[in-house]
């Protein structure tokens, strides 16, 4: 199993994307800790994930509750972590918010909100987790073809991605002399909540192709690559898990 006896922590892990990754880490022999902000969602995926992990025997799962953007909540979870299973090999920061509309009809709270929970949040688990992470951990950031190729509509989520993978890049110098490895898994539309909540989608104005859509089982088998020695050579780099979208939107836009 690619990741016997390793501890991963996992934010936004409670649905969606951060759930299927928990679970592909469980299914590879990994003690997964999710991150979330719904107790009831959380106690939920903590019964579920910890019936598969008894499956495999070794690999466990527990749920801690906290907000990414809070400094003092995530280092009480990454503690929490560290006194049950002494070190953290993998942190996928994996929580998002995504704000739709102008510019000039976004609140400055919504503005700050998405920056707390998709750029400070990423800084605040590697903050914390960091002094816990032997060589060869990895940590990977979840971010989205929006970094890249965006409409005028997503100007905060934008930013915040483009931040995330500059962040990326940043921290993988950093971390060079440690030996952990830092990547970012840039994702087009994928089956979860955030795509058809988006208000553009639920109103049609934005058409999607299910041709498109990947299923969070897809996103989390690249984010398996990146936790595990097969991508021991791997680290300040972007991954592009789209379908080949980013293509696509550009011929659409064209």
């Amino acid at each position: 199993m690619e990741l016997q006896d390793k501890v991963a922590v996992i934010t936004g892990g409670t649905s969606g994307i951060g759930k299927a990754i928990a679970r592909r880490f469980i299914e590879e022999g990994a003690s997964v800790a999710v991150i979330g902000h719904s107790d009831e969602e959380g106690e939920k995926v903590e019964g579920e994930l910890s019936a598969l992990a008894r499956q495999h025997g070794i690999a466990r799962c527990i749920y801690l509750h906290a907000d990414v953007s809070d400094g003092e909540q995530i280092r009480r979870a990454v503690t929490t972590v560290a006194d049950r299973w002494h070190q953290i090999h993998v942190v996928v920061n994996n929580a998002a918010v995504m704000k739709t509309g102008t510019l000039l009809d976004t609140t400055e709270e919504e503005w700050d909100r998405t920056m707390a929970i998709n750029l400070r949040g990423p800084f605040l688990m590697v903050k914390y987790a960091l002094p816990f992470m032997p060589p060869h951990s990895a940590i990977i950031n979840v971010s989205s073809v929006h970094a890249v190729a965006t409409d005028a509509q997503s100007t905060a989520y934008s930013t915040s991605k483009g931040g995330l993978e500059t962040f990326t890049r940043a921290l993988s110098l950093e971390c060079y002399d440690r030996r952990i490895r830092v990547n970012a898994l840039r994702l087009g539309a994928v089956d979860t909540e955030m795509l058809w909540e988006n208000p553009a989608v639920k109103s049609g104005a934005e058409k999607i192709d299910m041709r498109e859509v990947a299923c969070p089982r897809d996103i989390a088998e690249a984010a398996l690559f990146l936790a595990g020695r097969r991508a021991d050579f791997v680290s300040g780099t972007v991954l592009t898990v789209d379908g080949g979208r980013l293509p696509i939107l550009g011929s659409h836009a064209s």
